[in-house]
């Protein structure tokens, strides 16, 4: 098995998510007498939160140097939010990052989603990031909610559900965005935050719900069991 540095922190709720899944699906995978050998950084949400993208991306690039020292042959960041750093990082280490959109992309084409709505905070639905991987790697349109709902999405995200953190106000909220993303022609739905899939399930929902986590860890156990 390849070993794989994670980046996480962002928050531990998420982290905890990403270490479980990925140790159950190599499990299923190996049997249950063994799990994949994984390095862990978890660093402190202040600095996502602090929006200091400069001090941001000089962090996730020292990590991610650091996990590549120690013998990972890839990085996995385990939230969505901080593949910002993306563009910046990789070309600066000689191992991949496994881009959460690719595996959100890959999953998008095969169940033949040509336009997607995103929810998750407010820097990953405006920052582009997740959009403009998905236009360019699978010609995928991405779709956010209107101006006026973005403050009131950031804060369920931030200050509710990476808290632990899970209201019915929330839940209410973001099932009517849904339904506003559905009506402007969303095919489907990015679950663009790794907390938004603790409160929204599948049945919740008449159309697609694309777990970026749960993809995510899907595509990095493929990565350790190549």
């Amino acid at each position: 098995m390849k070993l794989i540095g994670l980046i996480g922190g962002t928050s531990y709720h998420s982290t905890i998510v990403y270490y479980k899944l990925i140790n159950e699906l190599v499990g299923k995978e190996i049997g249950a007498q063994g799990n994949p050998p994984l390095l862990l950084y978890s660093l402190n949400i202040e600095l996502m939160r602090s929006q200091d993208f400069e001090k941001i991306n000089k962090t996730y690039l020292e990590i991610a140097q650091k996990l590549e020292k120690a013998g990972a042959k890839a990085i996995a960041i385990c939230a969505n939010t901080p593949h910002i750093v993306y563009d910046f990082v990789q070309p600066k280490i000689a191992i991949p990052i496994l881009h959460i959109a690719e595996a959100t992309g890959r999953e998008a084409k095969k169940i033949g989603l040509k336009k997607v709505g995103l929810l998750g905070n407010k820097p990953t639905m405006t920052k582009g990031f997740i959009p403009m991987y998905l236009k360019s790697a699978f010609k995928i349109e991405t779709i956010i909610p209107a101006k006026q709902y973005l403050e009131q999405a950031h804060h369920y995200v931030s200050d509710e559900l990476t808290q632990g953190i899970f209201s019915v106000k929330a839940k209410s909220f973001f099932l009517n965005q849904m339904e506003l993303l559905k009506q402007r022609g969303a095919e489907g739905i990015i679950l663009g935050c790794t907390e938004l899939p603790l409160l929204l399930k599948d049945e919740d929902f008449d159309i697609p719900l694309l777990a970026t986590t749960d993809l995510h860890a899907k595509m990095i156990t493929e990565f350790i069991l190549e």
